[in-house]
């Protein structure tokens, strides 16, 4: 579990504005501003991005970026809205519904929906994971080749088994899908297994009230909730979803509420 105060740091103590910007951060999210730090974990500021980082340097600094790498590819040779993400959340030619990304996470599906057309509210709990993704929106919004995806995301600090439909009702944007992708227990390391996720598996821990989240989604969710679940898990609460869709490691448990 994440300590009551999550370590932060400048890159460097020779940039007044970075350590400022730094201090910042650390009120907005309720992290402990440190000059250096010797816990296993922390968060480090730099000129270019917000990056989660491990002491031992066992794997090089987690942080998110739209516009590079895997998702950067996804987003331009993953199949649009033929993949079966998409049509999971019923995202097709003739429609694009609001989706809440309940388990925002580090916001790859939820960047893909945007990409895709799709209105997106990201919901995360823990500060770490969000703070990484607000950084990561910011840094989009400056970025000409994503600037329109990130228009369509928008990101919220808080916990979805909290979610009522009278809160719902008070957003701008009203989700028609809710999408679950709960931390799942990895019981050992593989290839299989992102690096990001394992260290935030450790800091952060799995979502062992996902039962409770599926519930809360399917009270509120217009059309239907989706559950992101590796291809051998149980069903959330044991419940069994309206109909799956499988790939080769995970499946999409879809819910239909309408």
């Amino acid at each position: 579990m994440l300590k009551p105060m999550f370590p932060i740091i400048p890159s460097t103590l020779t940039d007044q504005t970075l350590i400022q910007q730094t201090r910042q951060l650390a009120s907005q999210w309720a992290f402990e501003y440190a000059a250096s730090s010797s816990e296993p974990f922390y968060l480090q500021l730099t000129p270019d991005q917000l990056q989660l980082v491990t002491a031992d340097q066992s794997a090089g600094p987690v942080y998110i970026d739209f516009a590079s790498g895997a998702i950067d590819h996804r987003r331009k040779f993953g199949g649009g809205k033929g993949q079966t993400l998409a049509k999971a959340v019923g995202l097709h030619k003739t429609c694009s519904p609001v989706i809440l990304d309940a388990t925002a996470g580090m916001g790859k599906d939820a960047f893909v929906f945007a990409s895709l057309g799709a209105r997106v509210i990201l919901m995360e709990r823990a500060a770490v994971a969000a703070a990484l993704l607000s950084d990561a929106l910011e840094r989009g919004q400056n970025n000409p080749e994503i600037a329109d995806i990130i228009k369509r995301m928008r990101l919220f600090y808080d916990d979805a088994t909290r979610l009522t439909e009278k809160t719902i009702k008070q957003w701008p944007d009203k989700p028609d899908v809710i999408y679950l992708d709960p931390m799942f227990p990895h019981r050992k390391k593989t290839a299989q297994v992102k690096k990001e996720m394992l260290i935030f598996q450790k800091i952060l821990g799995s979502d062992l009230d996902s039962d409770q989240l599926l519930a809360a989604a399917l009270n509120i969710a217009p059309k239907r909730v989706v559950v992101k679940r590796p291809i051998k898990a149980p069903y959330l609460n044991q419940q069994q979803p309206s109909y799956t869709l499988k790939m080769k490691k995970h499946r999409f448990d879809i819910y239909i509420t309408s």
